[in-house]
Protein backbone atom coordinates (compact mmCIF):
# COMPACT_ATOMS: atom_id res chain seq x y z
CA UNK A 1 0.00 0.00 0.00
CA UNK A 2 1.13 3.48 -0.51
CA UNK A 3 2.16 5.50 2.14
CA UNK A 4 0.51 8.78 1.11
CA UNK A 5 -2.42 7.85 -1.57
CA UNK A 6 -2.15 10.04 -4.56
CA UNK A 7 -4.53 11.48 -6.96
CA UNK A 8 -4.11 9.31 -9.84
CA UNK A 9 -5.92 9.54 -13.52
CA UNK A 10 -5.99 7.17 -16.55
CA UNK A 11 -7.76 8.25 -19.65
CA UNK A 12 -9.18 4.94 -21.48
CA UNK A 13 -9.30 3.14 -18.06
CA UNK A 14 -12.41 1.16 -18.56
CA UNK A 15 -11.01 -1.97 -20.34
CA UNK A 16 -7.75 -3.46 -21.57
CA UNK A 17 -4.39 -1.87 -20.75
CA UNK A 18 -5.98 1.15 -19.13
CA UNK A 19 -8.37 -1.17 -16.69
CA UNK A 20 -5.20 -2.69 -15.86
CA UNK A 21 -2.92 0.31 -15.27
CA UNK A 22 -6.02 1.85 -12.90
CA UNK A 23 -5.89 -1.78 -10.39
CA UNK A 24 -2.85 -1.66 -9.97
CA UNK A 25 -2.79 1.58 -8.81
CA UNK A 26 -6.21 0.65 -6.80
CA UNK A 27 -3.96 -1.97 -5.27
CA UNK A 28 -1.31 0.44 -4.18
CA UNK A 29 -4.33 2.30 -2.31
CA UNK A 30 -4.13 5.43 -4.30
CA UNK A 31 -7.15 7.23 -5.62
CA UNK A 32 -7.62 6.35 -8.84
CA UNK A 33 -10.05 8.49 -11.73
CA UNK A 34 -10.57 6.88 -14.75
CA UNK A 35 -11.93 8.39 -17.83
CA UNK A 36 -14.25 6.47 -19.83
CA UNK A 37 -16.48 7.27 -22.68
CA UNK A 38 -19.45 4.77 -21.88
CA UNK A 39 -18.73 4.54 -18.31
CA UNK A 40 -17.06 0.75 -16.57
CA UNK A 41 -14.73 1.90 -14.48
CA UNK A 42 -12.98 -0.88 -12.54
CA UNK A 43 -14.59 -1.04 -8.78
CA UNK A 44 -13.48 1.47 -6.20
CA UNK A 45 -12.49 4.01 -9.20
CA UNK A 46 -14.25 7.69 -10.06
CA UNK A 47 -15.95 7.20 -13.39
CA UNK A 48 -15.42 10.33 -15.15
CA UNK A 49 -17.21 10.62 -19.08
CA UNK A 50 -14.77 12.14 -20.83
CA UNK A 51 -14.62 12.38 -24.87
CA UNK A 52 -10.35 13.57 -24.90
CA UNK A 53 -11.45 15.39 -27.98
CA UNK A 54 -13.15 17.66 -26.76
CA UNK A 55 -10.73 20.36 -24.87
CA UNK A 56 -14.54 21.26 -22.48
CA UNK A 57 -14.76 18.27 -21.77
CA UNK A 58 -11.48 17.69 -20.55
CA UNK A 59 -11.65 20.53 -18.50
CA UNK A 60 -14.56 19.50 -16.63
CA UNK A 61 -13.11 15.99 -16.15
CA UNK A 62 -9.92 17.10 -14.43
CA UNK A 63 -12.25 19.23 -12.38
CA UNK A 64 -14.19 16.54 -11.19
CA UNK A 65 -11.41 14.53 -10.20
CA UNK A 66 -9.79 17.49 -8.27
CA UNK A 67 -12.62 18.43 -6.13
CA UNK A 68 -12.83 14.38 -5.49
CA UNK A 69 -9.34 13.63 -5.12
CA UNK A 70 -7.83 16.93 -5.26
CA UNK A 71 -4.75 17.65 -7.87
CA UNK A 72 -3.26 14.97 -10.14
CA UNK A 73 -0.21 13.60 -9.17
CA UNK A 74 0.07 10.77 -11.84
CA UNK A 75 -0.83 11.12 -14.94
CA UNK A 76 -1.63 7.98 -17.35
CA UNK A 77 -2.67 8.83 -21.13
CA UNK A 78 -3.50 5.42 -22.09
CA UNK A 79 -6.98 6.28 -24.43
CA UNK A 80 -6.53 5.68 -27.98
CA UNK A 81 -8.28 4.14 -30.79
CA UNK A 82 -6.94 2.38 -34.28
CA UNK A 83 -7.99 3.38 -37.92
CA UNK A 84 -6.51 0.66 -39.81
CA UNK A 85 -5.79 0.62 -43.58
CA UNK A 86 -3.27 1.07 -46.31
CA UNK A 87 -2.36 4.22 -47.06
CA UNK A 88 -3.24 4.85 -50.26
CA UNK A 89 -7.29 4.04 -48.93
CA UNK A 90 -6.49 6.13 -46.11
CA UNK A 91 -9.15 9.03 -45.96
CA UNK A 92 -8.15 12.09 -44.24
CA UNK A 93 -11.16 11.42 -41.59
CA UNK A 94 -9.35 7.71 -41.03
CA UNK A 95 -5.79 10.42 -40.17
CA UNK A 96 -7.50 12.90 -38.56
CA UNK A 97 -9.79 10.92 -36.09
CA UNK A 98 -6.59 8.84 -35.06
CA UNK A 99 -4.43 12.00 -34.31
CA UNK A 100 -6.67 14.16 -32.67
CA UNK A 101 -7.66 10.98 -30.43
CA UNK A 102 -4.05 9.61 -29.67
CA UNK A 103 -1.89 12.23 -30.22
CA UNK A 104 -3.70 15.68 -30.01
CA UNK A 105 -6.29 14.54 -27.04
CA UNK A 106 -2.52 13.07 -25.04
CA UNK A 107 -1.63 16.49 -25.40
CA UNK A 108 -4.82 17.74 -23.62
CA UNK A 109 -4.70 16.35 -20.72
CA UNK A 110 -0.80 16.64 -20.15
CA UNK A 111 -1.82 20.11 -20.48
CA UNK A 112 -4.27 20.33 -18.04
CA UNK A 113 -2.58 17.79 -15.49
CA UNK A 114 0.98 20.05 -15.89
CA UNK A 115 -0.79 23.40 -14.25
CA UNK A 116 -1.64 21.46 -10.83
CA UNK A 117 2.01 19.45 -10.92
CA UNK A 118 3.38 22.83 -11.26
CA UNK A 119 1.90 24.32 -8.29
CA UNK A 120 2.80 20.91 -6.30
CA UNK A 121 6.08 21.06 -7.92
CA UNK A 122 6.07 17.38 -8.16
CA UNK A 123 4.15 14.82 -10.78
CA UNK A 124 4.66 11.85 -12.88
CA UNK A 125 3.29 11.86 -16.67
CA UNK A 126 2.99 8.57 -18.68
CA UNK A 127 2.49 8.04 -21.68
CA UNK A 128 1.49 4.85 -23.71
CA UNK A 129 3.36 4.53 -26.96
CA UNK A 130 3.56 1.03 -28.93
CA UNK A 131 6.13 -0.68 -29.96
CA UNK A 132 4.33 -0.08 -33.38
CA UNK A 133 5.70 3.99 -33.22
CA UNK A 134 9.16 2.55 -33.22
CA UNK A 135 8.98 -0.17 -35.71
CA UNK A 136 6.29 0.85 -37.73
CA UNK A 137 3.42 -1.04 -39.25
CA UNK A 138 2.00 -1.60 -42.78
CA UNK A 139 -1.52 -0.61 -42.70
CA UNK A 140 -1.13 1.88 -39.65
CA UNK A 141 0.28 4.86 -40.90
CA UNK A 142 -2.10 7.15 -38.94
CA UNK A 143 -1.74 4.86 -35.56
CA UNK A 144 2.33 4.47 -35.98
CA UNK A 145 2.68 8.42 -36.30
CA UNK A 146 0.38 9.32 -33.35
CA UNK A 147 2.74 7.17 -31.12
CA UNK A 148 5.67 7.48 -32.43
CA UNK A 149 4.72 11.20 -31.74
CA UNK A 150 3.97 10.68 -27.92
CA UNK A 151 8.18 9.91 -28.04
CA UNK A 152 8.91 13.60 -28.91
CA UNK A 153 6.32 14.81 -26.55
CA UNK A 154 7.09 13.14 -23.48
CA UNK A 155 11.19 14.00 -24.32
CA UNK A 156 10.07 17.43 -24.59
CA UNK A 157 8.45 17.65 -21.66
CA UNK A 158 10.88 15.92 -19.46
CA UNK A 159 13.25 19.08 -20.38
CA UNK A 160 10.18 21.58 -19.53
CA UNK A 161 9.19 20.39 -16.41
CA UNK A 162 12.06 18.56 -14.79
CA UNK A 163 13.35 21.00 -12.92
CA UNK A 164 10.03 21.02 -10.58
CA UNK A 165 10.75 17.45 -10.37
CA UNK A 166 7.85 16.44 -12.97
CA UNK A 167 9.22 13.00 -14.82
CA UNK A 168 7.94 12.33 -17.88
CA UNK A 169 8.18 9.21 -19.40
CA UNK A 170 6.87 6.65 -22.19
CA UNK A 171 5.90 2.97 -21.78
CA UNK A 172 5.67 0.88 -25.64
CA UNK A 173 4.02 -2.17 -25.18
CA UNK A 174 3.91 -5.07 -28.00
CA UNK A 175 1.16 -7.08 -28.28
CA UNK A 176 -1.02 -7.26 -25.63
CA UNK A 177 -3.96 -9.91 -25.03
CA UNK A 178 -6.38 -8.05 -25.00
CA UNK A 179 -9.48 -7.31 -26.77
CA UNK A 180 -7.56 -5.08 -29.53
CA UNK A 181 -6.01 -8.55 -30.63
CA UNK A 182 -8.94 -10.71 -29.76
CA UNK A 183 -10.24 -9.73 -33.23
CA UNK A 184 -6.69 -11.89 -34.94
CA UNK A 185 -6.90 -14.96 -36.29
CA UNK A 186 -5.14 -18.03 -34.79
CA UNK A 187 -2.33 -18.19 -37.95
CA UNK A 188 -2.24 -14.13 -37.18
CA UNK A 189 -1.70 -14.52 -33.90
CA UNK A 190 0.87 -17.44 -34.42
CA UNK A 191 2.86 -15.32 -36.84
CA UNK A 192 3.12 -12.70 -34.84
CA UNK A 193 4.60 -14.96 -31.97
CA UNK A 194 6.96 -16.14 -34.31
CA UNK A 195 8.48 -12.59 -34.28
CA UNK A 196 8.34 -12.13 -30.53
CA UNK A 197 11.22 -13.53 -29.15
CA UNK A 198 9.58 -14.29 -25.72
CA UNK A 199 7.42 -16.17 -27.82
CA UNK A 200 3.88 -14.67 -26.45
CA UNK A 201 1.78 -11.92 -25.89
CA UNK A 202 2.06 -9.77 -22.69
CA UNK A 203 -0.19 -9.62 -20.00
CA UNK A 204 -2.22 -6.36 -19.52
CA UNK A 205 -1.03 -6.69 -16.32
CA UNK A 206 2.81 -6.76 -16.86
CA UNK A 207 2.23 -3.20 -18.91
CA UNK A 208 0.75 -1.90 -15.60
CA UNK A 209 3.38 -3.65 -13.74
CA UNK A 210 5.86 -0.79 -15.96
CA UNK A 211 3.39 2.23 -15.00
CA UNK A 212 3.31 1.86 -11.44
CA UNK A 213 7.23 1.88 -11.10
CA UNK A 214 8.10 4.66 -13.25
CA UNK A 215 5.27 6.15 -11.02
CA UNK A 216 7.01 4.80 -7.74
CA UNK A 217 9.96 6.78 -5.78
CA UNK A 218 12.17 3.78 -6.89
CA UNK A 219 12.07 5.81 -10.71
CA UNK A 220 12.25 9.30 -9.57
CA UNK A 221 15.61 9.70 -11.32
CA UNK A 222 13.70 8.44 -14.65
CA UNK A 223 12.28 10.49 -17.52
CA UNK A 224 12.46 10.81 -20.76
CA UNK A 225 12.73 7.24 -21.27
CA UNK A 226 10.76 5.11 -23.58
CA UNK A 227 10.61 1.49 -21.23
CA UNK A 228 9.47 -1.47 -24.02
CA UNK A 229 6.99 -3.67 -22.70
CA UNK A 230 7.17 -6.02 -26.48
CA UNK A 231 9.13 -9.21 -25.25
CA UNK A 232 12.14 -8.11 -26.90
CA UNK A 233 10.02 -7.14 -30.43
CA UNK A 234 11.30 -4.44 -30.94
CA UNK A 235 15.24 -4.26 -29.22
CA UNK A 236 17.53 -1.66 -30.57
CA UNK A 237 14.84 0.82 -31.43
Amino acid sequence: MSQTPRSVLVTGGNRGIGRAIAEAFLAQGDKVAVTTRNGGAPEGALDVRCDITDPAAVDAAFAQVEEAHGPVEVLVANAGITQDTLVLRMSDDDWSRVIETNLTGSFRVVKRAAKGMLRLRRGRIILISSVVGLLGSAGQVNYAASKSGLVGMARSLARELGSRSITTNVVAPGFVETDMTEVLTDDQKQTIKTQVPLGRYATPVEVASAVTWLASDGAAYVTGAVIPVDGGLGMGH
